[in-house]
């Protein structure tokens, strides 16, 4: 038993030190990255918006295809890539529901 909890904290510990995810992914001149998603992938970029005053974070997609590309893009013009994926699918804005207490 008491392996296993020192186990459970060392695996906790290690992943908590992990960098950002930001600096997990591949990371590309942000021009060359956009071009590769536009050519190779036949992305375009569907939104964007900033995590922090220097991370201009943005989703491109694909409307043929279905996939999906999550970047972010520091000031010094490289992007990184967060995440990809397929099956993407618009949808139309929706309302924010307030509660009571909000």
């Amino acid at each position: 038993m008491y392996k296993r909890i020192v186990t459970a904290a060392l695996v906790f510990g290690t992943l908590a030190l992990a960098p950002p995810a930001a600096a997990q992914g591949p990371c590309f001149d942000r021009d060359a990255l956009a071009a590769q998603l536009s050519e190779r992938y036949g992305e375009c970029r569907a939104g964007m918006g900033l995590q922090d005053p220097e991370t201009l974070i943005e989703i491109w997609t694909s409307e043929d295809t279905g996939t999906w590309t999550l970047i972010a893009t520091r000031p010094n013009g490289t992007s990184c890539v967060l995440a990809t994926g397929g099956a993407w699918q618009d949808a139309p804005p929706m309302q924010a529901v307030r509660g009571d207490g909000v």
